[in-house]
């Protein structure tokens, strides 16, 4: 398998024009149908039909053919999955049991293992147009210590931009909890190696490739005192926090029962009501803790495909935005999903909502919530939009495929007629994807390479 490199994309021109798109949607209400203008990775000027750049550009990108939208943003996955998709034993399996017989075979990645499967799992994200991906990892079993370091070396060879979370699970079957003791690290391990990845590679600004918030998993499978230590620490660094919560019933039940309180109570309790949270499904709220969750700022990570897949239930994602939540859009992982495709996961999220409030649900709300939404709910500002002075992340989309003969209005199109792979993707002015391809990168060789790799996690 051939790995690519940042020098694989093509360098980013001094100035380019994307020129009169077919169709644009910038996520801000702006006119973008006479294009953009890119200088070093910056999006400079956003030009109406008929307007020219201010000054002569060095490129021109002809866009009439393409659909352009803002780099979608992904604000929930966990990669190592991409190597137990489909497993017969879990694909009619709710969400606990799914784990417990998912969780023994996780525990035997390889750092192999997980390199194979965080390149598929970008590859797949970036084809699908999306430019900026959080991933949840909490799976540090012996020999995958530095399974972090692992994922940055990976983001940076695709030329994407990542917040990976330092997760942890600290309570085990033997301490009441869900995952096997062979999961399960100290929490003087977990804090410690957490402060080193946010020493070593947390980059702020608009501008930043890799950033790093801290994750300990879920509640039943953590302790309360990991969970306040790591907001303790989180706090010190300036860094976010992130977890799963109120997913299934199931889960509320286990808070309930363990911690005696439902599961925002237990949030605050342990110091994560803040606007420096985003959790992952976000479910079963009543309409208080909805209000309170707004009020705080606290984020929310929508994962419609998953929560299908096991059942788990409908996001309130209306009533959240309206109290205030950020909605973003998570593909969740491909163990549940049972792929890493941003722009399908949107077209998902408009009809799970048009299920839940009505088919009056708009596309570019659903497109929202993949684009700024998704970057607010990640604490980037300066992704997810095109506007001045944001980073040219960018997908374009062809509607070429026979999917879409006949169809009208191409924004639309992008969703209802099921798009599902980008034709060109650019990450801060830098093209990574051309032609429906990522240059350098041996896609024949990492599917054989990555399935042989699962065929040997399944079999032990």
């Amino acid at each position: 398998m051939i790995l690519p490199s940042p020098a694989s994309a093509t360098p980013a021109a001094p100035r380019l024009w994307i020129r009169n798109p077919r169709a644009a949607f910038t996520a801000n209400g702006l006119d973008a149908s006479g294009g953009l203008v890119v200088s070093n990775g910056v999006i400079t000027e956003v030009l109406a039909a008929g307007q020219q750049p201010a000054t002569p550009c060095a490129e021109v990108f002809d866009a009439g053919r393409h659909v352009l939208l803002p780099g979608l943003v992904n604000t929930h996955h966990h990669f190592y999955q991409t190597l137990t998709r489909a497993w017969g034993p879990v694909a009619n399996a709710p969400l606990f049991p799914w784990l417990q017989n998912l969780y023994p075979m996780w525990a035997r990645l390889t750092p192999k293992d997980l390199e194979l499967a965080t390149t598929v799992a970008l590859a797949e994200l970036l084809l699908s147009g999306c430019t900026t991906a959080a991933d949840h990892h909490y799976l540090f079993p012996a020999g995958l210590e530095d399974a972090i370091d692992i994922e940055v070396d990976a983001v940076r060879r695709l030329g994407m931009r990542a917040t990976l979370t330092r997760g942890s699970m600290t309570l085990g079957t033997d301490d009441g909890g869900l995952p096997p003791q062979s999961t399960v690290q100290d929490p003087e391990v977990v804090l410690q190696d957490s402060e080193r990845l946010v020493r070593q590679y947390h980059e702020r600004g608009d501008d930043a490739v890799i950033q790093i918030a801290l994750a300990p998993c879920s509640p039943f499978s953590v302790t309360k005192e990991i969970m306040a230590e790591s907001a303790a620490l989180a706090e010190r660094l300036d860094v976010r926090l992130h977890t799963h919560l109120a997913e299934t019933l199931d889960e509320e039940d286990f808070c309930r029962e363990r911690f005696g309180l439902r599961t925002v109570d237990y949030l605050d309790s342990v110091g994560w009501l803040t606007d420096r949270t985003w959790l992952g499904h976000g479910i079963h709220f009543s309409n208080d803790e909805i209000t309170r969750l707004g009020k705080a700022g606290t984020a929310v990570a929508h994962c419609p495909t998953s929560n299908m897949r096991l059942a788990s239930g409908t996001a309130r994602v209306l009533e959240l935005e309206d109290a205030g939540v950020p909605v973003g859009l998570g593909v969740d992982g491909s163990a549940s999903n049972d792929t890493s495709n941003m722009i399908l996961e949107a077209r998902q999220a408009l009809y799970l909502q048009r299920l839940r409030y009505g088919a009056d649900v708009p596309v570019e709300r659903a497109l929202a919530w993949a684009t700024r939404g998704s970057a607010a709910v990640l604490g980037r500002a300066g992704l997810g939009q095109l506007a001045p002075g944001t980073q040219a992340d960018l997908a374009l989309f062809t509607l070429d495929d026979l999917r879409f003969s006949g169809s009208h209005d191409p924004v639309a199109a992008l969703l209802l007629c099921a798009a599902d792979r980008a034709d060109r993707v650019m990450v801060g002015g830098r093209w990574r994807v051309v032609d429906g391809q990522i240059p350098g990168l041996d896609i024949a060789g990492l599917i054989a390479d990555h399935s042989a790799a699962a065929k040997r996690l399944v079999n032990g």
